[in-house]
């Protein structure tokens, strides 16, 4: 089961003192400042267990940020249920703004990885069967994010 909903006081780089760039950031210490499972799906392109996270379905209002760097990724009003077990999103801010997409042919599949462009996290992946207006799902997990509550 993954761990549960990581606030902005989680984001990692502020762990780590002075700010940095998120792309100087050493493995290691990404794995002093951030949970195992987290440094795991993160930092090494794992996948969280299905339906085990804690966005899975969480709709409250607010924004997802990078729970590496902080960088805004999505806003509440993207996120919907497709019921495939990770947090689904139909649109990333400002037309992928923070998102970087990589072709995935890993595991005999052919799917587009995301990763933050900021800190190169991998967050999840992208499809083309999304609703109408985006036709594309975000599939995503939640230990890559936190959520910042609306005002």
């Amino acid at each position: 089961m993954s761990s549960g909903k990581h606030g902005p006081d989680d984001v990692a780089i502020k762990k780590l003192g002075d700010v940095k760039d998120p792309k100087q950031v050493s493995e290691e210490e990404w794995k002093k400042v951030l949970p195992a499972e987290t440094f795991e799906v993160a930092r090494n392109a794992g996948t969280e267990p299905p339906y085990s996270g804690a966005y899975d379905k969480f709709f409250e209002k607010g924004r997802y940020v990078c729970v590496c760097c902080g960088a805004e990724l999505f806003n509440s009003d993207s996120k919907y249920w497709a019921g495939c077990g990770w947090p689904a999103f139909s649109k990333s801010v400002d037309n992928d703004m923070n998102i970087i997409r990589i072709e995935d042919n890993s595991l005999g599949m052919k799917r587009t990885e995301v990763r933050c462009k900021k800190c190169n996290a991998h967050l999840g992946h992208v499809f083309d069967d999304g609703p109408k207006e985006t036709g594309e799902r975000y599939c995503i997990n939640s230990v890559c994010m936190a959520f910042e509550k609306a005002d």
